[in-house]
C-alpha cells in the first residue's frame, strides 16, 4: 500500500489552519498529515493537534523552505512512498492533491501545481510580480530544456526518490524552495509534470512577503540561479 504524508509549512496560521484541516479530512482523508510550525508565535501548534494532525514545532522560524525540508526529512525517516506540500492559509484547494498524486501514477517523480497551466481559471498577479515569474519560467526553460509555465508554485507532490533527495537538498531561501528545487530535481534526471490546479483567496491572516522584500527576493534568486548554472557548466567543461 502506498502511503502519503501531507505537509503543511505554517507561520501563526491559527485562524486559517482549522478550516484547512478539516477540508483535508474531507477530500483527502486516507493520507496522513503533518503540520510543521515554523517558530509561531500563535497557537499553530496546538490547533494543528486538536484537529488530529501531528505537530512538528520548530524552535525559530526558518522559512517556508527550511520548514518544507523538515517535513520531508518526516516523511523520509517514518516511510513514507509520497508526500504533498500544501498551503496553510486555505488557498490550495485540496482537491488539487489527488489531481498531483495521479500525475505520480502517470509517471512523474514531481508533480507541480500550476495556477497558469490551460484548463486553470484566470489567475491575477501584480505586473511585476507577473514578469518576474515569466522571466523565472523563461530561465528554467533554458536550463532544463523543458517548458513550465508556474516555476513558483508551492503546491508540489513528491514521489520517494525525490523526497530521498529534497530531504538534503531542499533550498531554505524565499522563492528558492520553488525555482531551485525544480532544477535540483531536473538536474538529477527525474521527471516533473505539471498539473492545473485552482488558486483560491487566502483564508485569513496576512501575507509573509511584501513588495520590496519580494523585489529583492526575485533578485537573489536570479543571481543564485545563474551563478550555479555557471558553476554546473564549469563541471561540466572539467571533466575528461
Amino acid at each position: 500500500m502506498t502511503r502519503t504524508l501531507i505537509v503543511i509549512p505554517a507561520l501563526n496560521e491559527e485562524e486559517s489552519l482549522p478550516a484547512t484541516l478539516k477540508e483535508l479530512r474531507e477530500v483527502v482523508d486516507e493520507h496522513d498529515v503533518v503540520v510543521i510550525d515554523d517558530g509561531s508565535t500563535d497557537a499553530t501548534a496546538e490547533v494543528a493537534r486538536r484537529a488530529g494532525a501531528v505537530s512538528a514545532q520548530l524552535p525559530f522560524t526558518l522559512g517556508v523552505g527550511g520548514a518544507v525540508r523538515v517535513g520531508l526529512h518526516y516523511a523520509q525517516l517514518n516511510g513514507y512512498d509520497r508526500a504533498v506540500v500544501i498551503d496553510a492559509d486555505g488557498q490550495h484547494d485540496p482537491a488539487g492533491v489527488t489531481a498531483l498524486l495521479e500525475a505520480l501514477d502517470r509517471g512523474a517523480d514531481m508533480a507541480v501545481g500550476s495556477r497558469f497551466a490551460t484548463g486553470t481559471a484566470f489567475y491575477r498577479v501584480g505586473r511585476t510580480r507577473r514578469q518576474a515569474m515569466r522571466l523565472l519560467a523563461l530561465i528554467v526553460r533554458v536550463l532544463t530544456g523543458q517548458g513550465y509555465s508556474d516555476v513558483t508554485s508551492g503546491f508540489r507532490a513528491f514521489d520517494r526518490p525525490v523526497i530521498e533527495l529534497l530531504a538534503r537538498e531542499y533550498p531554505v531561501e524565499y522563492l528558492a524552495d520553488t525555482v531551485e528545487a525544480l532544477l535540483i530535481v531536473r538536474y538529477a534526471g527525474l521527471r516533473v509534470d505539471e498539473v492545473p490546479i485552482t488558486m483560491r483567496p487566502r483564508a485569513a491572516g496576512v501575507p509573509s512577503t511584501r513588495s520590496f522584500k519580494l523585489v529583492i527576493n526575485y533578485l537573489r534568486l536570479l543571481i543564485g540561479i545563474l551563478g550555479s548554472a555557471s558553476r554546473r557548466a564549469r563541471l561540466r567543461k572539467d571533466e575528461p
